[in-house]
């Protein structure tokens, strides 16, 4: 199935088009990246010339909002700066967080090292906070995972991540600030019988969604509030986590 075929449309106006984006579809084009590989230019034959107002990391899925033309882009920026957008992720992560609800607020300072990560710097870098809430914990010993909700106000590059590392509970399969390991069902599952070593991974991308965003709409002002939908290796992932390995 092609990249535009796994974009699913949650809304659309003629100001607006909100979207989920799956994994491994870039929201913009990077350096040394083909500029139709990107997310405005699969949609654009037939939704025609849009404008990005933010960006997901490659590999993390859910919602976004593309403007349809200069007037809405520009309020949605103007929307997205002055931090009246509620944007909610829902992050896996490696361990089980100590705190049941944290706020961290860490200055960041993005491509700070040859791998081009962000990290914390208390002189140098912009401010950056994060809210975070535990929805669930999974495990026990080595294999222990958690669910966590992640509410940014500021929105940084790798922001999420970062914050989750600092705090001790990198996302999972982060292969820049935590663990390149896949999740494996072999790994939560007591008594399994399956292959293992050819054995599928449940998860083997970011385990970061993009679950909820709010915002007003750039033309009525009315309250707009959209979710997108877990995709199915998240999904089914948290489906044996909760089968196999719930506290």
């Amino acid at each position: 199935m092609s990249l535009k075929h796994q974009v699913s449309i949650l809304y659309q106006d003629q100001a607006i088009l909100v979207i989920s984006k799956p994994a491994d579809l870039l929201s913009v084009p990077e350096g040394g990246s083909n500029e139709n590989t990107s997310l405005a230019a699969i949609l654009a034959p037939e939704y025609g010339h849009l404008w990005p107002v933010h960006r997901l990391d490659r590999d993390t899925s859910g919602v976004m909002v593309l403007a349809r033309d200069e007037e809405a882009h520009k309020i949605l920026n103007s929307l997205f700066e002055g931090r009246e957008v509620t944007k909610i992720y829902h992050a896996l992560v490696n361990g089980h967080p100590v705190w049941a609800e944290r706020t961290l607020s860490a200055p960041l300072v993005i491509d700070a090292d040859r791998f081009h990560r962000t990290v914390v710097d208390y002189d140098a870098g912009k401010p950056a906070i994060t809210h975070f809430r535990v929805l669930e914990k999974f495990g026990r010993g080595a294999a222990r995972f958690a669910l966590i909700e992640a509410r940014p106000e500021t929105g940084r590059t790798h922001q999420i991540r970062v914050h989750l590392m600092t705090l001790g509970s990198p996302v999972a399969v982060d292969q820049l600030y935590g663990t390149a390991s896949p999740i494996l069902l072999s790994a939560i599952k007591r008594n399994y019988r399956g292959e293992t070593e050819n054995e599928r991974p449940l998860l083997s991308r970011l385990g970061l969604h993009a679950f909820q965003l709010m915002f007003r709409h750039p033309r009525t002002n009315e309250e707009m509030q959209f979710e997108a939908p877990y995709p199915k290796d998240f999904g089914a992932t948290l489906n044996q986590l909760r089968k196999h390995a719930s506290l």
